[in-house]
């Protein structure tokens, strides 16, 4: 991985079908496993990291010496949204596509330097650290992006009608956070990425993570092959899950959204139920694997940082995390895009940043790729 980097259960949304689809079709050649992956658990890696508080001076310099940064607010200077001082967050959590180092192995993508934010969630944690609302951004959806300059000084520059996710592949995780905040007018706090082999790692870790699926799920692209039931999955089958799209719903990416949903729900419970704070070593584990994952901008770039910011989240349970998708609708003259809905997006952007709940009226309606429910805890 490149070193840049929830109030009320989910709304039910209703079913929107893509042309000349009936629900289901067409899509062209299916992309690879290796352009699949949640890294939305950046949530679960920050709140294990509370170890570093309790711990020997050798244990903090050990996590310290394993977190990445990068210095968002000095790269994208003053050209941005104002800062709401109204008590609440706004992170967003990004996971990229690269296949470079420990991640080649895992399967599918080329090894050519190049990455992709895959998954790109903004996380708003509403005033008092109670509730959170978790807007996730379809990859396929066609934006505007603005000029932006990356780690090396390079800029690029703004183009339009191009895919989200190539906000990231062109100038990294700047690039990605401009973009956001020109597409929704709501400033970034904060920052947050995890790999492939890091996901991986964590949720052995865990001891796996138990879920029930409603139907069968297989998908030899994502080497996952789960019958109807409750399982716990493992590192693997885990990635497998949140990086399949063709074995439930609409083979969309929207799909596969309400899977990595469902799954980031479930993990935090098991973070919670598994009693890694009564286990050193299992928490020490969890740490040195959750530092050592993620990527964060540079106010997150220490184990106090991250202690301070976990600590602000412990008080989010599930049952007070709302997950939507962006409201969007696929695009006519391509099934594998998705274009925004732009009056229904900004019933998002405008409760987010007024600190309010989401509407339900903001997601009725829209495209949603028809695999809600297919996964629970």
């Amino acid at each position: 991985m490149s070193a840049e980097s929830m109030p009320d259960p989910a709304m039910n949304q209703p079913s929107a079908k893509g042309p000349g689809r009936g629900g289901k079709g067409r899509r062209r050649k299916p992309r690879s496993a290796g352009r699949k992956t949640l890294l939305a658990t950046a949530w679960v890696a920050a709140g294990v990291v509370v170890l570093g508080g309790a711990g020997a001076g050798y244990v903090y310099f050990k996590l310290n010496g394993n977190l990445h940064s990068v210095d968002i607010n000095q790269m994208l200077g003053g050209d941005r949204p104002k800062k709401v001082d109204n008590g609440s967050e706004n992170i967003l959590v990004l996971g990229s596509d690269t296949r470079a180092g420990g991640n080649r192995k895992l399967g599918g993508g080329a090894d050519d330097g190049s990455a992709r934010s895959d998954t790109a969630m903004i996380v708003h944690v509403y005033a008092g650290h109670k509730e959170a609302s978790v807007v996730s951004i379809p990859r396929d959806t066609l934006v505007d992006r603005p000029e932006c300059t990356d780690t090396k000084g390079t800029a690029h520059p703004a183009a339009t009608d191009v895919m989200f996710n190539e906000a990231y592949s062109a100038g990294g995780a700047a690039c990605a956070v401009k973009t956001v905040e020109s597409l929704t007018g709501i400033r970034m706090d904060h920052y947050l990425e995890v790999d492939f082999a890091g996901f991986q790692r964590l949720i052995d870790d865990l001891g796996g993570v138990p879920v029930t699926t409603t139907r069968a799920i297989d998908d030899p692209q994502s080497h996952l092959d789960l019958r109807a039931g409750t399982h716990t999955l493992n590192g693997q089958q885990a990635l497998g899950l949140v990086r399949t799209r063709h074995g439930v719903g609409d083979g969309s990416d929207l799909g596969r959204i309400q899977l990595q949903q469902a799954f980031v729900k479930a993990l935090i419970g098991q973070v919670k139920n598994v009693g890694v704070f009564s286990d050193p070593k299992k928490l020490y584990d969890l740490a040195d694997t959750a530092t050592k994952s993620v990527t964060t901008d540079s106010d997150l770039g220490s184990v106090n940082s991250l202690i301070e910011f976990a600590n602000g989240l412990k008080g989010v349970s599930t049952k007070h995390m709302t997950m939507v998708t962006m409201p969007v609708r696929y695009d006519p003259a391509n099934p594998n895009r998705v274009l925004l809905e732009k009056s229904k997006a900004r019933l998002v952007w405008d409760a987010l940043r007024a600190d309010r709940p989401i509407p339900r009226s903001a997601t009725e309606g829209t495209a949603t790729g028809q695999a809600n429910g297919v996964v629970s805890s």
